[in-house]
């Protein structure tokens, strides 16, 4: 069943062909032979996952169960699970045992998913190379000497390299739709405050949002379709209906209107990747969707932005990690602020200290007026962009990243070029919008990413032109050369 789509395994599980302790032995088995390549879980949580697949065998032989009953997938490892290490892809959380469930891993539960485990991330989901983990970096199936991107490298490697149909992942500037792109798979981040970030350890605050990474738009559908909801323990979750995304798939595209931002298709966006684009914008049109210019006049203030209120949250966030309560702790210190200092200098790696620092220091008495109130104010300006070209498209289309996947190690002593990988992905989440990554070609070998971005609570939109996309092309059905073993003997390609 190696590289079937969650809609294709609920068929087989239904009619009988297969059971989910078959589905589930064969993805343990998948990464237990490949993954040492990719290093793409943390994690691996066998007899839980077993015993889950059991229990759901025991649902569906009795014709109960849902869509996602018996379905193997991973958790990324920012997600707290009961009784299993959540580490955060850090050292201060490498020893850490949940106690409860996040939300979006209890609803998932709820729906009958089985969890094989938990997959590697930049450290407290912070980077755009999954190489800021504690665990090490995570390789890219289509070049193992290329990054997958980030924070979501994990999920999205495990994905692309067929050990499991699907996973969670986390997206605070792009971490979800970049990592979907650089790995040629799909990626969907709802708009913020529609699934729980309950229970989602927490990087920024008002910029954190759950989604998944699929092999398809549909199956992003049936997954976020379980994990959204208001929830009354997240004080930023939306308490509005939840639309039956499934059942809007296949809605006709005549008459839609696709914005394209002039912002988005300038001198950094590579040759190759803006004609895959173009290739991708005609099919819409071939769909009856009609397209124009719109304009987001401050999107260039997004990455100094973002660089400024995320950092402010993280610092704010991560002062809880100091060595009292859970976590890292540096023994043999002599009073606590000696254990303050150094278990953060030791629990922490580089990236996370720099953001830190840099957060502290925007919010510092004499700069606070210079530097995060400013970020504030050209946050609510990147908004208003989006929500003036709103008025006069359904959609937004463009790049998701400015190049396919980059060489592990290229970047990573270059703070500043690392940070505008994202540069086409940050300004939807500083506006809290939705926004999905489809593949539409390739770039010297490399997938290419289509993004994708709808107006407030559009997930049905955005879900909707993304499957019509996908009915249209075959570039979500590449596989890379990197395969795990078939272990039923058959070509998943």
């Amino acid at each position: 069943m190696q590289r079937q789509t969650i809609r294709e395994i609920a068929t087989a599980l239904r009619d009988g062909s297969v059971t989910s302790r078959r589905l589930t032995e064969d993805a343990l088995a998948r990464i237990d032979a490949g993954d040492a390549a990719l290093n793409s879980f943390i994690t691996v949580t066998q007899d839980k996952a077993l015993a889950a697949a059991d229990a759901a065998d025991t649902v569906l032989a009795a014709g109960k169960g849902g869509p996602l009953t018996g379905v193997p997938i991973a958790h990324k490892d920012i997600f707290c699970t009961r009784d299993v290490l959540t580490t955060c892809g850090s050292k201060m959380l490498a020893n850490f045992i949940s106690p409860y469930d996040a939300t979006v891993v209890e609803n998932l539960a709820a729906a009958g998913v089985v969890v094989v485990g938990k997959t590697n991330m930049d450290e407290f989901a912070m980077g755009s190379s999954n190489e800021t983990s504690y665990f090490g970096p995570v390789a890219n199936p289509w070049d193992t000497k290329r990054s997958p991107g980030g924070s979501s490298g994990g999920s999205a490697a495990a994905v692309a390299a067929g050990f499991v149909p699907a996973a969670t992942g986390t997206d605070t500037g792009g971490s979800i739709r970049q990592p979907a792109a650089l790995t040629g798979i799909t990626g969907f981040k709802p708009t913020y405050g529609r699934v729980s970030r309950y229970g989602m350890i927490a990087f920024a605050s008002s910029l954190d949002q759950a989604g998944v990474l699929t092999l398809t738009a549909e199956d992003a559908a049936l997954l976020v379709q379980a994990m959204a909801g208001f929830d009354q323990k997240d004080s930023t979750s939306a308490d509005r209906p939840v639309p039956d995304y499934p059942a809007g798939l296949g809605a006709s595209l005549e008459g839609k209107r696709i914005g394209l931002p002039t912002e988005f298709f300038d001198d950094g966006l590579e040759a190759e990747s803006a004609a895959c684009l173009r290739t991708a914008i005609a099919a819409f049109e071939a769909l009856g969707a009609t397209t124009e210019e719109v304009s987001l006049p401050n999107i260039g203030a997004s990455v100094p932005t973002y660089y400024i209120v995320a950092p402010a949250e993280c610092s704010s966030n991560l002062s809880r990690f100091d060595g009292v309560r859970f976590g890292y702790r540096h023994e043999g210190a002599r009073n606590i602020e000696e254990l303050y200092k150094l278990t953060r200098k030791e629990g922490f790696g580089p990236e996370v200290k720099r953001r830190i620092m840099t957060g502290t220091y925007v919010l510092s008495a004499g700069y606070y007026d210079a530097y995060y109130l400013q970020a504030q104010k050209a946050r609510q300006l990147i908004a208003d962009d989006f929500r003036k070209c709103f008025e006069s498209v359904d959609i937004i289309a463009g790049p998701t990243t400015p190049t396919p996947a980059f060489r592990l190690g290229e970047k990573v002593d270059d703070p500043v070029q690392m940070y505008l990988n994202d540069i086409y992905t940050i300004g939807v989440n500083l506006a809290g919008l939705p926004g999905a990554s489809v593949p539409c070609g390739f770039s010297r070998g490399l997938p290419v990413g289509l993004q994708l971005i709808g107006p407030a609570f559009g997930e049905e939109m955005v879900l909707n032109f993304a499957h019509r996309f996908q009915q249209q092309t075959d570039w979500h059905l590449k596989t890379p050369d990197f395969q795990a073993p078939d272990l039923e003997g058959q070509s998943s390609s």
